[in-house]
Formats: structure tokens, sequence, C-alpha cells
């Protein structure tokens, strides 16, 4: 059962294990939206703590983009070398490191800024109606994307990852529930998931062949007439052979409900989206127990799996469930005092 701790290969990144920790935004930074101490730090501990790839939370490809005021950016140079300060701490402690690039659409709560969606239909009544986006502004996004990307890899990241999850503005186009629109861009699952396939398109001309592009997805939106594992999973073989190289598979966030939450909930939609796409998948969903991490690794269920919560509040977690799998993971050398086999 040391399934977690053997090497995983996509495209020429070869990570350690196949532990990941996922973007989970740490609402630090200031209003520039620059890299603070408490980043390079926080992204370095993780690394120290053994996980094999780390992508950092989700980072705005425009001031309009952000989720809060207080978001990591990409959209302008000077953010380029706090970005790079990040993975040079990452790659110094022995892990790999992607980023994920994000517009939160309707759901955008940053101070003093419009609000846009594919469509007129807010999150809820706390938050503000959003402009349906004309195709000047989708076109305008999509360049920010292939913007941020050229950033990104000036940066030194491993991995680019875009973010269509968890009711953010890809998501809530390729979502019936959210899309109404009545051009190329709405209504059938080959419209829905224009925006994505253009956007792929973008990021892929500027972002070197030889690295990979990871999209998350929301594969279930806990609504009545929203979509399921099978409809994404439709969407990505549309798109697929537009340079997505890996998938993240998570649920929820498009509207407000909370989903009947349980240790690797996540992980039978991973399955599906895996089965019908062909494509690598990382899976999840309050994971906490190495011998169960692992043996979705060891079943075929994923390729990599995710810990969020978990890898806060235990960064060294890779280090203590090698331990308890039996695996010979190497502990940093300031610490092997404490890699007692007993």
């Amino acid at each position: 059962m040391k399934s977690l701790f053997t090497e995983y290969k996509i495209k020429n990144l070869t990570l350690k294990n196949r532990i990941v920790m996922p973007p989970m935004c740490m609402y630090v930074a200031p209003e520039t939206g620059m890299a603070t101490d408490w980043h390079i730090l926080h992204y370095a501990t993780r690394a120290v703590g053994g996980a094999g790839l780390i992508v950092i939370e989700a980072t705005a490809v425009s001031p309009e983009g952000r989720l809060s005021s207080n978001d990591l950016g990409i959209w302008e140079d000077a953010h380029i070398p706090g970005l790079a300060a990040i993975v040079k701490a990452v790659h110094d402690n022995g892990a790999k490191i992607g980023i994920q690039l994000n517009h939160g659409g309707r759901k955008c709560e940053a101070e003093g800024m419009d609000v846009e969606a594919p469509s007129a239909i807010p999150y809820d009544e706390n938050f503000p109606m959003p402009k349906a986006m004309t195709k000047e502004d989708i076109a305008e996004t999509v360049g920010e994307f292939k913007r941020a990307a050229l950033r990104a890899e000036r940066a030194g990241f491993d991995l680019i990852q875009i973010h269509a999850a968890h009711g953010y503005l890809l998501n809530e186009f390729l979502s019936p529930l959210t899309n109404r629109r009545q051009d190329e861009y709405g209504g059938s699952c080959e419209n829905r998931v224009r925006f994505l396939g253009e956007l792929l398109d973008a990021v892929r001309s500027v972002w070197p062949a030889e690295k990979p592009i990871e999209v998350r997805i929301t594969a279930e939106d806990y609504g009545e007439g929203g979509n399921r594992a099978e409809d994404l999973a439709v969407m990505l073989n549309l798109v697929k052979d537009k340079g997505i190289d890996s998938v993240n598979v998570s649920t929820g966030g498009l509207i407000n409900v909370v989903p009947k939450a349980f240790p690797g909930y996540q992980v039978p939609h991973a399955e599906v989206i895996r089965t019908m796409t062909g494509l690598p998948v990382v899976a999840g969903g309050l994971l906490t127990d190495p011998v169960e991490a692992s043996r979705i690794v060891e079943e075929g269920r994923a390729d990599q799996v995710f810990l969020g919560r978990e890898l806060l509040r235990n960064p060294y977690w890779p280090l203590h469930a090698a331990r308890a799998l039996g695996a010979d993971v190497e502990w940093p050398e300031p610490y092997r005092r404490a890699d007692r086999k007993k």
C-alpha cells in the first residue's frame, strides 16, 4: 500500500509522489495583489512537509477578477518577482509548483469593481447583479489569461491550472444554471465550453509545450438542471485536444448549497471523468487517512490525490503518511533526528 509515494510524470514534469496541495486562498495579499512573506513561508512549509506538487491559490488575471481585495494577482509584470520568490522557495525545498489562474465572475467581491458573468444572474441576494459579458469582454478575458500564462512562465512555475470550478467565471459559462446566453457561448455543451476552449488555445500558444496545463472543474452543481460529471466529461472531450493534460475534479460552489461531504466524496466524480475522457485526474475531498488516500491511487480511481484542509492542519502530513504506509521517504536533513523508526 505504497502507491501514494510512487513517482508520477505528466508531460516533462516528474513528481516525487502523488500528493497534491490544491489551491486555497489565503486572503493576505495587499490590494496590489503582491505576494508577501506569508505566502513564501506558507508554501515552502508544505514543500518541506513532503507534498509532491503544490498549486498556489487562485491568482487573479485582472483586478476585476479578484475574489476579494486580498487575492494574489498576476495581471501586471510587477507581480512576477514576488511569485518567483514563492517558486524558488518551493523548489529549494523539494517540491514542484503550479499556479491557479482565475477570474471570479459573479462571485467577485473586490471593492469598487464591476462584476461580470455570462448572464445577468447574481450568486444570491447578497451579491450584486452582474453584467452579462459581451463578446468583446470575452475576448479581453481570454487575452488576460494569455498574458497571465506568460507571466507564470517568467516566474518559473512548473504547471498552470485553469480554474473552471467553484462557481467562478469559467464554471459559470459551463453550467446551464448560470449561462442563459442565446449566442454561440450558450445553450449546448459545445457552446458552453467554447470560452474554455478559446482560453486553452490562447494559453497553450504561449505556455511551453513541455509543461502541463491542468483544468480544475466542478463535476456536480448540486442543483436541479445543473451539470453532472457526465456533462463535464462531454465538454472536456470537446476541448481536451487543445492542451488539457490533467483534470482536478472538485464539486459545488456554483450555487449556495452545502453538499453532504465525507472523506473521498469527490472521488466517484473523478472516476467518471477519468473513464469517459481518458484524461489523468486528481481527486480528493476531506481526505485525512493515508491508507485511504493510497488506496485511491492503487485501485486506479485517480492518478493523484489532493489534500486541502488536512495540509493546513498538518503541513508534514506526507512525511507521517509515508511512515504509516512503510514507504521509504527521506525527511529533510535538519529534521531527520525526528524520523524515528520505533
